[in-house]
């Protein structure tokens, strides 16, 4: 016997001469290369004498399932008229978003969509984007950043602080923020997320979970940042029992980091080949939710979720420690996930890529750019955007417009225009980058109702 396993072996086990074989060879060579080839043959052996005892199992249940039932890989074909949807500031959204929703309305499993008035062209569905499937997800329908997400910490500081101990503030931020791809907290703090069964039972997961741990409390590159400003509100009845008035306030956006962005690739790898679809919409790939795959991704991306609201939990209790505060509330909200909703009076998985829930009282914050407002909202709970609002005010200009377009120079004044001081930040991150916020709230006032505002003045962001 040759000390790697061969589809040779099955077969003398026992394995049908089918793609259980292929299935179980690939996640051996994925999974368990470092173990002992007899040690597997047993544990193999085990499986396809009982594979029902091994279904829903995160080490075996993929290779259950293609013994007991294999999944059918067949062509998708595009339908021929679109799901139902609305449009909500159309005249602000460039073709190809509207293109890509358009083509992602057509997929066999679509139900409803929307497109929201921050909307502009991204991979699978548009950012800005919103889709109800049936009884399947899209790991491109969610995004790369599994779990993207805002939090808001109001604190009952005056904003003359901002001023007057602006230094302090700069240094929390410079030296109390991570951002990227190699930066991370000297000492590094446990969560009660690393607990969860996923991080045990998911090989993938398992693998990324030394990853997360290391990358806890930090910010992803891009257009995430940890910010300084102003919270405003003047509604005396607030949820919080919070006098009316400007106070300070931190607003943080990032998601799932490295543990997302790998959950992301694995499976839309896995969709890409059990779900073939026309070229131009092969990001569109789904996974069956009756499948192993399917369930696993779901799982895995929840914890994806759970742990990017982590990572802000822990960016706004190490800066609330710094500040020597407790905070007065507190607003969060994913932009990038996929619910289970009803609509049309049936269950059906919700896509929201970049944009915001609005569920009927639901609270959410949409963030502006570094020098315009960001609103504190409450949903309206309208149908026809799928309990939906946007997720911002969305770019006007890609990353690589923006450097052909803008530069330092240009930046720095429209900084020193509203009083902003930032830290890091790239070209293709200027506030010119983004669209009018006031027009696209504007075009949304059938879907949240403005309760708040929030003023950035201190933005950290990746250098």
């Amino acid at each position: 016997m040759g000390k790697k396993l061969s589809g040779k072996d099955l077969i003398k086990l026992g394995f049908p001469k089918n793609n259980s074989i292929n299935i179980t060879l690939g996640h051996i060579n994925r999974y368990q290369k470092r173990r002992k080839k007899e040690q597997i043959l047993i544990e193999a052996k085990k499986v396809l004498l009982n594979p029902e005892t091994y279904l829903g199992d995160g080490t075996w249940g993929k290779i259950a399932e293609s013994l007991l039932k294999p999944v059918e890989v067949k062509k998708q074909v595009l339908k021929t008229t679109r799901a139902p949807f609305q449009i909500y500031g159309e005249n602000e959204i460039d073709e190809q978003a509207k293109y890509q929703l358009y083509d992602a309305l057509k997929l066999p499993v679509s139900v409803a969509g929307a497109l929201m008035p921050d909307a502009h062209t991204g991979y699978g569905l548009p950012i800005g984007g919103v889709l109800a499937t049936k009884n399947a997800v899209i790991p491109y329908g969610v995004g790369i950043d599994i779990g993207c997400r805002m939090c808001l910490s109001m604190y009952p500081i005056p904003v003359s602080y901002i001023k007057g101990k602006k230094h302090q503030l700069i240094n929390i931020l410079s030296e109390h923020t991570k951002f990227g791809m190699n930066e991370t907290h000297k000492i590094k703090h446990d969560h009660e997320i690393f607990e969860r069964e996923e991080f045990k039972t998911i090989p993938l997961v398992k693998r990324l979970k030394d990853k997360a741990y290391k990358q806890l409390g930090t910010s992803g590159s891009g257009n995430h940042f940890v910010e300084f400003g102003i919270v405003s509100f003047t509604d005396p009845n607030n949820e919080w029992n919070v006098p009316p008035g400007d106070y300070l306030g931190v607003l943080s956006h990032s998601g799932s980091r490295g543990l997302g962005a790998n959950i992301a690739k694995y499976y839309t790898y896995l969709a890409t080949k059990q779900c073939p679809l026309p070229k131009h919409v092969q990001q569109l790939a789904w996974l069956d939710l009756d499948i192993h795959d399917g369930q696993e991704y779901w799982l895995a991306m929840n914890l994806a979720g759970d742990y990017a609201k982590a990572c802000h939990d822990d960016i706004h209790a190490r800066i609330a420690k710094l500040l020597g505060a407790k905070q007065l509330f507190k607003i969060e909200n994913h932009h990038n996930f996929a619910w289970k909703q009803e609509v049309n009076g049936e269950e059906c998985i919700v896509h929201r890529k970049g944009t915001t829930p609005a569920a009927k009282g639901e609270l959410g914050i949409i963030p502006g750019s570094m020098t315009a407002p960001g609103f504190i909202v409450r949903g309206l709970g309208n149908e026809n955007s799928l309990l939906s609002a946007s997720h911002g005010a969305g770019r006007l200009f890609s990353r690589r417009k923006c450097k052909e377009k803008f530069t330092r120079s240009d930046i720095k004044k429209q900084l020193k225009m509203h009083d902003v001081t930032l830290i890091g930040g790239g070209i293709d991150e200027a506030p010119m980058a983004y669209k009018n916020i006031e027009k696209v709230m504007a075009s949304q006032q059938e879907l949240v109702e403005v309760i708040g505002t929030f003023t950035p003045k201190i933005v950290r962001m990746d250098k």
